[in-house]
């Protein structure tokens, strides 16, 4: 199924993991494990429609506060994804992305994000970046610090590449799934002009045809950037 849109860079927020596992009476990490393939699901679906920037928040500044044998699971999950199937990624043009503070991780998870992004620099078809111990404020203020030193007054596009987004255009589209109406301190200077759309649907739910519904919503919108049409 193909749908037309103006969506060049889409974002979103994946949340619903842990109530998707405990409507199920699952674990946690199943609900993990179920959002890591909605992820690869979607992200082939991103690439069948002609998105041409994918930006997904996977792990949060905040997230480190969640208990100490969900984190665990959360970064054995993601040294899984990074590998076998980040591969995969890899051989079908995608390029790959990480934004956030990745000094936090492991030796071996800055490893492979480093080898990733080297891999694919030249790959075309779709760019995904992930978001990795992410947090908004702290990206603004570190660009502020940047920009400090260049002893200069700079414009709000030479700001924007000092941001951990460097070369990446700002959202067009935002998708938080989940039932909560909010941002959770992602992308907040690059969502100045960003369409919001929020869904009751849990993250491992949302699929290819819950992705078009949210993009034909879009397609509704008159945006119109502060001016009067």
């Amino acid at each position: 199924m193909s749908v037309s849109h103006n969506i060049k860079h889409l974002a979103i927020i994946m949340d619903g993991n842990g109530r998707w596992a405990q409507k199920k009476t699952l674990p946690v990490v199943a609900g993990h494990k179920a959002g890591a393939e909605a992820a690869k699901n979607l992200t082939k679906a991103c690439v069948e429609l002609g998105v041409e920037y994918l930006t997904l928040y996977t792990f949060s500044a905040e997230n480190w506060n969640r208990s100490e044998v969900e984190v665990k699971n959360i970064l054995s999950l993601l040294k899984f994804y990074l590998g076998v199937e980040a591969e995969k990624l890899v051989k079908n043009d995608i390029r790959m992305k990480f934004i956030g503070d990745i000094s936090a991780f492991s030796e071996d998870i800055q490893k492979r994000c480093a080898d990733l992004e080297q891999k694919t620099k030249n790959h075309k078809k779709m760019t995904v970046s992930i978001a990795l111990n992410y947090g908004g404020r702290q990206e603004i203020l570190n660009a502020v610090h940047r920009s400090i030193k260049q002893n200069k007054e700079i414009t709000a596009e030479e700001f924007s590449e000092l941001l951990y987004t460097k070369g990446t255009p700002d959202p067009d589209l935002l998708i938080r799934t989940g039932g909560d109406l909010r941002i959770s301190n992602f992308l907040l200077w690059q969502c100045a002009y960003t369409e919001f759309y929020f869904t009751e649907t849990l993250w491992p739910d949302f699929d290819k045809k819950e992705l078009i519904k949210a993009i034909e919503d879009f397609n509704s919108r008159e945006r119109r950037f502060g001016k009067r049409l």
